[in-house]
C-alpha cells in the first residue's frame, strides 16, 4: 500500500470508536457512521441500554463496550476487546464523552464561586480521556498503517457568550492537545482534528436550555438556525474521511455561521 493509499480509507473499511456514542450528539455521530457503511464501537458509561439497544439494531456493526474513558485500564481493555470483536484494528477515534454536564446557563458556577475541582473534572473527561484514548489507539492505528482522532469542542471559547468556565477551560485545553498531538503523530500517518459546535437542538445536555435562549442564538447565525446534532455529525464525518486525508491539527466550527474567526 503507498503513502497516499494508506490515508485514504473509506468509511466501509474502518473500525470508528466514539465515546459516548449512545445518546445525544455522540448517537448522532454513531447513525452518521452507520450510514455511511463503518463499522462503529459504542463505547458508554452509563447508558448500557442505549448502547445495547443500537448493536442489537445493527447486528454484526455495532459492538457496544463500556468503559469510563478517564481510566486508562478500562480504555486499554475496551481496545484490546474491541479489536478482539471485529477482528480489526481500530482506525478512528472520536472523542465526544462527556462526563456529568448540563447546558443550563441559569444553574452554571459564577467566576466567585466555582472551585478547581469542577474544573478538574472536566479535564478528566476532556483532555485525560482524549488523552487515553489516543494513546491506547495507535498501536492499532500503527497495526492499520493509518489513523484518525476527531476531538468534539466548543465555540465558546471564542465565543463565550455563556461563560461555562470549567467545560470551556477544558475544551480550550483539548484544542491545544489536538494540535500538539497533530504535530507529533503526523509522521505515523495520524490527523487529529476537532470539530466544535455551539448549543446544539437539542441533546440530552442542552435539554435543560430554556426554547428562548435557542431562539436568540438562532437570531444570531447567518442561517437564522440552530446547529443539529446530525449536522455536526456530518463535519465529524468528513475528517474520518479520504476527503481529509491530508487535514490535521484543525478546528473546524459548526454552528451555522455564529463564531467566524
Amino acid at each position: 500500500m503507498t503513502e497516499f493509499e494508506s490515508t485514504a480509507v473509506p468509511l466501509q473499511k474502518q473500525v470508528v470508536l466514539v465515546t459516548g456514542g449512545a445518546r445525544g450528539l455522540g448517537r448522532a455521530i454513531t447513525e452518521s457512521l452507520l450510514r455511511e457503511g463503518a463499522r462503529v464501537v459504542v463505547n458508554y458509561r452509563s447508558s448500557r441500554e442505549a448502547a445495547e439497544g443500537i448493536q442489537r439494531e445493527n447486528h454484526g456493526r455495532v459492538v457496544a463496550l463500556r468503559a469510563d474513558v478517564r481510566d486508562r485500564l478500562q480504555v486499554d481493555a475496551l481496545f484490546e476487546r474491541a479489536g478482539a470483536l471485529f477482528d480489526a484494528p481500530v482506525t478512528t477515534v472520536v472523542n465526544n464523552a462527556l462526563t456529568d454536564f448540563e447546558f443550563d446557563g441559569d444553574a452554571r458556577a459564577k467566576a466567585h464561586e466555582i472551585g478547581y475541582d469542577t474544573f478538574a473534572a472536566q479535564f478528566s473527561s476532556a483532555v485525560q480521556g482524549a488523552l487515553n484514548t489516543t494513546q491506547a489507539a495507535l498501536p492499532h492505528f500503527d497495526r492499520a498503517g493509518h489513523g484518525r482522532v476527531i476531538n468534539v469542542g466548543t465555540n465558546l471559547f471564542q465565543n463565550p457568550v455563556v461563560p461555562y468556565h470549567d467545560y470551556t477551560a477544558s475544551k480550550a485545553a483539548l484544542l491545544a492537545l489536538t494540535r500538539t498531538f497533530a504535530a507529533d503523530l503526523g509522521p505515523r500517518g495520524v490527523t487529529v482534528n476537532m470539530v466544535s459546535g455551539g448549543l446544539l437542538r437539542t441533546t440530552d445536555a442542552s435539554a435543560a436550555t430554556p426554547e428562548e435562549v435557542f431562539d436568540a442564538i438562532a437570531d444570531s447565525t447567518p442561517l437564522r438556525r440552530v446547529t443539529t446534532p446530525e449536522e455536526f455529525a456530518d463535519a465529524v464525518l468528513f475528517f474520518a474521511s479520504p476527503w481529509a486525508r491530508a487535514v490535521t491539527g484543525q478546528n473546524l466550527v459548526v454552528d451555522g455561521g455564529l463564531v467566524n474567526n
